[in-house]
């Protein structure tokens, strides 16, 4: 009964490093660009790793400074992203109690916490912001947006590490397939460029320490990789139900959410987990209807660690098998954690709205490892009609969410 409602992406925002909306940062996908960056900022001269994606503008310079000042970095994104993400939907006209917001973010405000700790210890306590609390709330950025688009149906914070975004969209999926909302405001956010969270990733050993060749630092699936980059941003996705977007006038959505599967592999706080990404993938398919054999292109979660991307090739191969296309975008724009599996949603939707599945950069020796179709080097074209995208995150979440053509 409940697969009966169709689920439509009818609006879309993004910031990322390869770009400052979703249109761009689309485009570059498909030209296979590079966000990675070396750090120029002197705090970041001793950390052992000195290089992450960061966004090409600043999102404070696409609102008024009163309204900037009081928001964390990710709020700010996420409060652009939203507008691009309901403009783009044509700024639906709906009634606030069927309308909900999911965002998701894996660290929230660390910087507004960390900035503020520093002001204390400092200039002491006069001198801390009266904002501190509602900038380094996990749900700041889910309660702005929330606020900003008068959602009375729930305004949740999924926080599930890497997975966050995507269980976002898998919990806006559940919300409207329960009926407790006709259009759900869902994505991912992250704002962790900072010399804490860089340093702590280095000492597990988790970053790429490739500091002299920032550009192919990020390498999933290859000989060579040696951790992930990390990376900033936020993409957000207006889902409406389909028979509400027709009714205002919505002919074309730019993809279908189809299925979700959520689980937890209850066994290591950070290790990969075969077991529980095969189940993924596997409840994604039973929920969406669909077989292993109609997935036409995966795009991975491979964020470029040893041990991570051989895992989840393997879990693809077991639970989907080896035929389909596969990609995976963080080569371009680094691991934005908790933003990362909205975005990767979002470009296993684009690709087969477009027929066009971005390259993975860097990919010049595929691992033996890995018994995957791997775009490399250039896009592929084609016509797919389904998707599957996987997110997995610290703590054991595993999230694969099916996309649909439109």
């Amino acid at each position: 009964m409940q697969k009966a409602i169709d689920v439509w992406a009818t609006g879309l925002g993004a910031m990322t490093p390869i770009g400052a909306d979703m249109a761009t940062t689309w485009a570059a996908m498909r030209s296979g660009d590079n966000g990675i960056q070396a750090l120029k900022e002197s705090w970041a001269e001793p950390l052992p790793v000195r290089l992450a994606a960061q966004l090409p503008v600043n999102p404070a310079d696409a609102m008024k400074r009163t309204e900037a000042r009081r928001l964390d970095r990710s709020e700010q994104m996420a409060l652009v992203t939203a507008r691009e993400a309901w403009a783009d939907a044509g700024s639906p006209e709906v009634d606030g109690e069927r309308l909900a917001v999911v965002l998701g973010t894996g660290i929230g405000g660390v910087t507004s916490l960390l900035g503020q700790n520093q002001v204390l210890e400092t200039s002491g306590p006069r001198r801390v912001s009266p904002h501190t609390v509602p900038m380094l709330m996990a749900n700041g950025p889910a309660a702005w947006v929330s606020m900003e688009l008068g959602a009375l149906a729930g305004a949740h914070a999924p926080v599930s590490a890497c997975a966050s975004g995507a269980e976002a969209l898998a919990l806006g999926l559940d919300l409207i397939r329960a009926g407790r909302a006709d259009v759900v405001v869902a994505g991912g956010v992250e704002a962790s460029v900072h010399a804490l969270p860089l340093t702590a990733f280095a000492q597990m050993t988790a970053l790429s320490k490739r500091n002299d060749d920032p550009e192919r630092a990020c390498r999933p699936f290859d000989v060579g990789r040696d951790g992930f980059v990390l990376g900033e941003g936020a993409t957000v996705v207006v889902l409406e139900r389909a028979d509400h977007a027709r009714a205002r006038g919505v002919s074309k959505p730019h993809g279908v959410l189809l299925g979700a599967g959520v689980t937890s592999s209850a066994s290591h706080i950070t290790a990969s987990d075969v077991v529980g990404q095969v189940r993924a993938m596997r409840m994604s398919l039973r929920d969406a209807g669909v077989a292993a054999a109609d997935i036409g292109h995966v795009h991975a979660h491979a964020t470029s660690t040893p041990q991570g991307d051989v895992a989840e090739a393997q879990a693809v191969a077991e639970a989907i098998g080896t035929h389909p296309v596969v990609t995976a975008t963080k080569s371009m724009t680094g691991h934005l954690l908790g933003a990362s599996g909205a975005l990767g949603a979002v470009a296993a939707m684009l690709a087969l709205r477009d027929g066009t599945v971005p390259p993975t950069r860097n990919l010049d020796e595929l691992d033996p490892d890995v018994p995957l179709d791997v775009a490399a080097g250039r896009t592929r074209t084609g016509t797919w009609d389904v998707a599957l995208a996987n997110s997995f995150g610290f703590g054991g979440h595993n999230v694969s969410l099916i996309l649909g053509r439109p």
